[in-house]
Parts: structure tokens; C-alpha cells; sequence
């Protein structure tokens, strides 16, 4: 019994240091979640500043749009007060007084004529002209976007805190924008309102004021629901991301054959129940506290302020005739306007700091200074084949341990047929885009004429290279387009065709219903054409034989070609190629054997070098590999 007793006092004292350090975790975590949110509130200072981008971006493309945006609040608050609360009062106040009604009926065809030549003006505009500004605003945006993205190097891609802002950005720039616009003018709006009604107000009788600044104590629990709203967002966000990811599987053509294969859909349905008790959580979590910031709300509004002010008012107009039954009717109007107006500012103010953090994204993407760019002596590159040659490179990608390329020297005479072999993560891509510059070396440099390749211009180094690259895309454009990827030119038909046929690819594309000016993909062409990947590989080499440029690189640009394919297309290419230099990486040894110059490489280092001859006659790891794999092709053959 005592042992018992021992091993309970234990689990207990256990159960306690767990509970004690689950605690101390909780309140770990919550203070971390407290600075972050800290973190993510702006100074008013750049708040102030991104209203004010926001607002540049609009009047840069159409300042006549922007005037006629808050010159129409300017006027159609006031007559909107006009021909409400001050024309009811009028109306009354003059049956009651048995003034002339010609009065009220010359004001009320003032109005009445106001009106209709600022709704006609209105109409037009916003029904007619409006649409094309938007689209113009947005096309602007876009724009500075699009070319921002085309100037940042691909480092910035790969990097998330970059590419979660990039994202940001381009998902919230336009609406942003617009949405700035948009609570300004609300702004604009309620303080013209808010001005217009207290004056009244205070002409009836000043005590009425005091009932309308009443919902201004209430500022700290609208705070308070402002920030729930924003939690609760906040909260849900990562939920919503994994309820969108399972309608994909089940949507998306690339997840198609998968869910029908095994069980896997029906675990996809768990994960969308899981999701859903997510959700319930949170509505448990804040449903409760929302309800009670709202109750108070209504409380202050309903019961305080306008209730209050009716009954004073009514009391004012019964007892001692103090008020008029018109200015009675106006204060049950009014006083509501008032306390709306003043309880919405916070709301307002609120919600120009929650636009300032998504245009910071924005301006953040905007005013980042690419790293890879021209230099201020930058020179235009040769335009005739030059010697390339890199010294001593060693490359890490950013965040990573280790080097991903370590100390590379090698010479690529002009007019060479070079063959970059090794294993995967061996660094031969790496090597690649550091040849076109996509990325600068850590250390050492790259050479082109024997000049360093960050002293020419980008675009006319870059012009060097014709690049067919492994992971390749098709865009959902023409197949011409997608062979020359720049804006069409006269004869364009005739060199699409021939690189076609050059990359095995022309008979396949001349069965298609418009031949090269077939849509590839179906994504927005219902009659578009959907190849297989091998059909894809073909067209997108036939981009290097379009080309002129002295240089092509060819990054395993055989990977879904059959054997005879792939000997066809290296034929092809050579012949094509004659008197340029041809860099290409290839898994499959045989396509190197034909090169004049092999380097392979393992662990980011050259470990040989030689034509296929010599490499073999040193019966090293080159060797070892080619015979294995020419083994495989044997027995594939002996067992056929």
C-alpha cells in the first residue's frame, strides 16, 4: 500500500509540473501573439503615409476622377440633409406658425432642381464613366506590380517572407486602393452629416448635444469589438486556407487520379470535418464576447442616446411648449444621425489602419531594390559567341547551412558543346542560373569575354542565352507564342514551323485544328489543345532553336523523351547549332558522349573533367555510371 501510495504522490507531483509547465507555455505563447499584433500596428505617421500613396495612386492616373469622387460627397451630404431632417422641420414648423407656404415651395424646387441635375450627373458617370476609370486604376496598379515582379531576382521567389508580401501585394493593391478612396469618402460623408445635424441640433436647443456625444464614451468597447473582429479573422485564416487546400483535391485535375486510387478521398472528407469543428471552436471562442460588445452597443445607442433625447424633447414640446412639434420630429431624427456619425468615426479611423498594413505590403514590394541590376558603367554584352569562365564560384542560397556550390572553376571555350553530369543536388542547375545571372555568386566570379558579367547590362547579357529549362511551362496562349515567348513579327510563321521541326514537334502540332495558332491548354479556350508532357518537352526545345542567340543551355531537356526521340533531337540541335557554344545537363550519359568537354560534378565541386574518351580511360565515378546505366538499357532490351 505505501509503494501505492508513493507511485500516487508522484503522479500527482507529475500531473502538477506538466499542468505548471503547460501554463507557463500558454502564457509564453499569448505573449508572443500580443507583440506580434504589436508589431503589426503602424505608426500614424506611416499610416498617415500610405492613405496618402493610396490617394497619389488615383490621382496619377485620372485627377479628374478623384475630384469628382469627394467634389459629389461635398455636395450630396449637405443636400441630403437639405431635403431630409431640415426640410421636414420646415414643412412642419410652417403648417404650425400658418406661415406662407410659398416659401416651402420655392425651397423645395430649389432642392427638388438640385437633385435632379446631381443624380443625372451622377448617373452618368458612375454607371458610364466610372467602370473604364476603374479598370484603368486597377490596369495601373497592375502594371507597377508586373513589372516590379520582372525586375526582382528569382532569390525573392524563394525567400517566403518576400513571397508571402508579393502575394499580399498582388491580391490587395487594387482593392486597397480603392478601399482607401472609399473610407475617405465615407468620412468625408459623416463629418459633413455629423456638422450639418449638430448645428441644427444645437440651434433647437444646446442640451441636445449632450446626447449626442454620449456614444463617444462608448469608443473603448467599439475598440473592443474592432479588435474581436480582427482576432477572429486573424484566427480563421489558417482554417480557411486548409478547408480551400481539400477543395482542391477534390477539384483540380492534377489531385484527380490520386483521390480515385486507395481511400484517399474519404481522408480529405475527414480533414473538411476537422475544419468545420475548427470553425465552431472559434465562434465559441468569440461568438459570446462579440454578442456582448454588440448588446452594449445597442444599449448605449437604442436606449441612452436616442431614446434619451426623445423623451427629452418630447417633454420639452408638452410642458412648456419650449420646442416646436417640427423641431420635436427633427430631434428624433437628428440625434440618431449625430450619435451614428460620432460612434462610426472610431470605426472609420479603424479601418484606415487596416488598409495602412496591406498597402504597406504593397509599398514594400514597390519601393524593393532589386539587387541583380545594371551597374552605372554597365556595358551592352558581345554579340558574337565569347569564352565563358568561372573562377573559384562558391554559391549558398540564402538561410541555407551549407554551400551549395564550392569553389568552381571551369573554361567554356566559344563554339564548345559542354556536358554538365552528376546526380541530383549535385549543383548543375545552381551552376546554370548563375551563368545567367538569375542569381550573383557568393564568392568568386563569372566571366564572359574575360570580363565580369556584372559589368555588362542585364537585358544584352541575358540576350546571350537561349535556355530550355527542366521544369518548363506552356502558357495558355497560341503554340507560336509559346515557341518564340516575345511579341509576334513578320516571317515569324515560317521560323515557328522550323524549330517545330527541328524539336520532333511539327507533325503532332500540324493535327491540331489551327495548327501553330492552336491554344495550348483548355484553362480559357474551350477548343484548346491538351498535350501530353513529352509533346510539351518538344515545343518548349523548339524555343532554343528559335532563337539566334550564341549561347543555348538545355537543362535535362530529354527527361520525358524516348531514347530515339532524344537522339533525334540532339542531332537536330547540333546541327543548328554550329558555331555556337551548347551547354546542356543530362542524367542520361549517352547524350554526353558526343560533347567536347564533360564536367562532372558531386557536392557543388567538379570532380572530373574530359571528353567521354578520357573520362572512361580513368575509370572513374563518370565511367562507373555510364556503364550502369548502358547495363540498364541492355537488360531492358535483352528482356523485350
Amino acid at each position: 500500500m505505501k509503494e501505492v501510495d508513493v507511485i500516487a504522490d508522484k503522479d500527482k507531483k507529475a500531473t502538477r509540473v506538466e499542468k505548471a509547465a503547460a501554463r507557463a507555455e500558454k502564457k509564453a505563447r499569448k505573449k508572443k501573439e500580443k507583440e506580434k499584433k504589436k508589431k503589426e500596428r503602424l505608426p500614424r505617421g506611416r499610416t498617415l503615409s500610405n492613405v496618402i500613396f493610396a490617394l497619389g495612386q488615383i490621382w496619377s492616373v485620372s485627377p479628374g476622377y478623384f475630384i469628382f469622387y469627394f467634389v459629389n460627397t461635398f455636395l450630396y451630404a449637405p443636400l441630403d440633409f437639405l431635403s431630409g431632417s431640415f426640410l421636414i422641420r420646415m414643412i412642419v414648423n410652417s403648417v404650425e406658425s400658418g406661415q406662407p407656404r410659398r416659401n416651402v415651395i420655392i425651397y423645395l424646387s430649389v432642392i427638388a432642381a438640385a437633385t435632379l441635375v446631381i443624380n443625372v450627373s451622377n448617373n452618368y458617370y458612375w454607371n458610364v464613366l466610372s467602370a473604364g476609370k476603374y479598370q484603368e486604376i486597377d490596369a495601373a496598379m497592375r502594371r507597377k506590380l508586373f513589372i516590379k515582379a520582372s525586375q526582382v531576382e528569382l532569390a525573392c521567389y524563394e525567400t517566403p517572407s518576400f513571397y508571402d508580401k508579393y502575394v499580399k501585394a498582388m491580391d490587395e493593391a487594387y482593392d486597397r486602393v480603392m478601399k482607401v478612396m472609399r473610407t475617405l469618402d465615407n468620412l468625408i460623408w459623416r463629418t459633413v452629416t455629423l456638422f450639418c445635424n449638430s448645428f441644427l441640433l444645437f440651434a433647437i436647443d444646446p442640451v441636445l448635444i449632450i446626447f449626442g456625444l454620449l456614444p463617444l464614451l462608448l469608443g473603448f468597447v467599439r475598440s473592443w469589438k474592432n479588435k474581436l473582429k480582427h482576432d477572429h479573422i486573424a484566427d480563421r485564416k489558417p482554417v480557411e486556407r486548409r478547408q480551400k487546400y481539400v477543395r482542391r483535391t477534390f477539384y483540380l485535375n492534377e489531385y484527380a487520379k490520386e483521390m480515385r486510387l486507395g481511400d484517399m478521398h474519404t481522408r480529405m472528407l475527414g480533414e473538411l470535418e476537422r475544419t468545420r469543428r475548427d470553425f465552431c471552436a472559434l465562434i465559441r471562442k468569440y461568438g459570446w464576447k462579440r454578442a456582448i460588445a454588440d448588446y452594449i452597443l445597442d444599449i448605449g445607442m437604442s436606449v441612452v442616446t436616442v431614446l434619451g433625447a426623445t423623451l427629452y424633447a418630447v417633454w420639452r414640446t408638452l410642458s412648456d411648449g419650449g420646442m416646436t412639434i417640427g423641431d420635436c420630429i427633427v430631434v428624433l431624427n437628428s440625434i440618431s444621425v449625430v450619435s451614428y456619425c460620432l460612434s462610426n468615426l472610431v470605426t472609420t479611423f479603424a479601418e484606415f489602419g487596416e488598409h495602412a498594413l496591406f498597402l504597406e505590403d504593397v509599398r514594400y514590394f514597390l519601393d524593393y531594390e532589386p539587387k541583380i541590376k545594371d551597374s552605372e558603367n554597365a556595358v551592352p554584352a558581345p554579340e558574337n559567341c565569347a569564352d565563358i569562365d568561372l573562377e573559384d564560384v562558391t554559391f549558398r542560397y540564402e538561410g541555407a547551412e551549407d554551400d551549395t556550390l564550392r569553389g568552381i572553376s571551369l573554361h567554356i571555350g566559344a563554339g564548345e558543346r559542354i556536358a554538365l553530369v552528376g546526380q541530383n543536388g549535385s549543383g548543375k542547375t545552381t551552376l546554370v542560373k548563375l551563368l545567367l545571372r538569375l542569381y550573383n555568386p557568393t564568392g568568386g566570379s563569372v566571366k564572359l569575354d574575360g570580363r565580369d558579367i556584372r559589368d555588362y547590362t542585364l537585358d544584352s547579357y541575358r540576350d546571350e542565352y537561349a535556355c530550355v529549362f527542366q521544369d518548363f511551362k506552356m502558357f495558355s496562349m497560341s503554340v507560336a507564342d509559346n515557341v518564340l515567348l516575345r511579341l509576334p513579327k513578320d516571317g515569324d510563321a515560317e521560323l515557328v514551323e522550323y524549330s517545330l521541326r527541328e524539336s520532333g514537334a511539327y507533325e503532332r502540332v500540324a493535327r491540331l485544328d489551327h495548327g501553330i495558332e492552336t491554344t495550348l491548354t483548355r484553362e480559357f479556350d474551350d477548343h484548346g489543345a491538351n498535350l501530353s508532357v513529352g509533346e510539351q518537352q518538344k515545343i518548349a526545345l523548339a524555343r532554343a532553336f528559335a532563337r539566334t542567340s550564341p549561347v543555348i543551355i538545355l537543362d535535362e531537356p530529354s527527361s520525358a523523351l524516348d531514347p530515339i526521340a532524344e537522339h533525334t533531337m540532339f542531332e537536330n540541335m547540333m546541327k543548328a547549332a554550329e558555331g555556337r557554344t551548347v551547354i546542356f545537363i543530362s542524367h542520361r550519359l549517352s547524350s554526353a558522349v558526343d560533347a567536347d568537354h564533360i564536367f562532372l560534378m558531386d557536392g557543388g565541386r567538379i570532380t572530373e573533367e574530359g571528353n567521354h574518351r578520357e573520362l572512361m580511360e580513368k575509370g572513374g565515378k563518370y565511367a562507373e555510371m555510364f556503364r550502369l546505366q548502358a547495363e540498364n538499357y541492355v537488360g531492358k532490351g535483352a528482356d523485350a
